[in-house]
């Protein structure tokens, strides 16, 4: 029963990507007859959202469009001439084909910018099996640029497809401004921690070199909030200022949940660790993706909070990916053997 569920979800979710990859194709294709693509194709998203709706229910709102057309404009080499007389259920089973992954999965794989880095995520779920929750922990936690920056290459990838307890889902729930930091010291392998240590290694290095306004005054530096402990990644003055600056890094996403710790960490700074004559304590927070809507919400009101992207530059990433590639078919060839 629990295998029949299971393929019934996967084929479900097949048809479905499908759909919707067809979706954002004939968005694009109406959008490129519009004068203004830009305004053109607002219009037709808005006028879709309310006509699909109104027909089929939820699931087609705006920003499952946008996610649809973005979805499309992602995976162009599957175009097809198809058209409305042709779109026969046979059809779909052939498109359907083309997505491994479920829906669910092609969002999450969208938020990855680099095609190179959404091509190994979506080759490593496939490979895993991994759930939407496995795939997010990995994006958030940059598999992808450790797997690259390890020397371990094949023990990194076997690891990866290692299920977690909080990873597991069930049939129904199937269905249902850059930083830029080099990495030049690599290592055997990296994990959560080490990669988050030479983040903030690299942001320290990064702001010294930037002049003279920013002094160094502490990292990881503990604090202790009623019977709590906290820290904070990196502690700075700013002499022109004439303020810290706290700085928090992220591997994942941006949440509000980040703008309401920094809070916290800036009322208990300013109590305890600002002088009589220096300015209130600044707030930086550091991740490798931030959702302008997000930040605009969570961060309103609070001038002294500010979010940023940081970006990882990765040594000779071509060579890196290669080597990657390589060891991936290596483990993949000892399996089957």
């Amino acid at each position: 029963m629990e295998a029949a569920r299971r393929a019934a979800a996967r084929s479900v979710n097949a048809i479905m990507t499908a759909t919707y990859w067809e979706i954002g194709r004939r968005i694009v294709a109406l959008e490129q007859r519009g004068e203004s693509r830009a305004e053109y194709g607002k219009q037709i998203i808005e006028r879709l959202a309310k006509d699909l709706s109104d027909r089929f229910g939820r699931g087609f709102q705006k920003t499952n469009l946008f996610q649809m057309r973005a979805f499309y404009l992602a995976y162009p080499d599957l175009e097809q001439s198809f058209s409305p007389e042709t779109l026969s259920p046979e059809i779909f089973q052939t498109l359907s084909g083309k997505f491994p992954l479920p829906w669910s999965h092609y969002v999450k794989l969208l938020s990855v910018k680099a095609p190179e880095a959404r091509t190994f995520y979506e080759t490593e779920a496939l490979r895993g099996g991994w759930s939407v929750r496995q795939l997010s922990r990995q994006i958030s936690t940059q598999y992808y640029e450790r797997a690259l920056l390890s020397r371990h290459k094949a023990a990194m990838l076997e690891k990866g497809v290692a299920l977690r307890p909080e990873d597991a889902v069930t049939p129904e729930e199937e269905l249902k401004d850059p930083f830029v930091l080099e990495f030049l010291d690599l290592k055997d392998e990296y994990s959560e921690s080490d990669l988050e240590a030479a983040l903030i290694r690299h942001i320290e290095s990064f702001l010294l070199e930037l002049g003279g306004d920013f002094t160094f005054v502490g990292r990881q530096r503990r604090l202790r909030i009623g019977d709590q402990w906290f820290r904070v990644d990196l502690l700075f003055f700013h002499r022109r200022l004439r303020c810290l600056v706290i700085i928090d890094l992220k591997l994942g996403e941006f949440t509000y949940a980040d703008a309401g710790q920094m809070h916290m960490y800036l009322n208990y700074a300013r109590e305890h660790w600002t002088y009589p004559d220096e300015n209130p304590p600044v707030g930086l927070i550091l991740c490798n993706k931030k959702n302008e809507a997000v930040a605009h919400y969570a961060l309103e009101g609070l001038s002294n909070i500010l979010a940023a992207e940081y970006q990882t530059a990765l040594p000779d990433e071509k060579l890196l990916t290669a080597e990657l590639e390589r060891t991936r078919k290596a483990i993949e060839k000892r399996l089957t053997a």
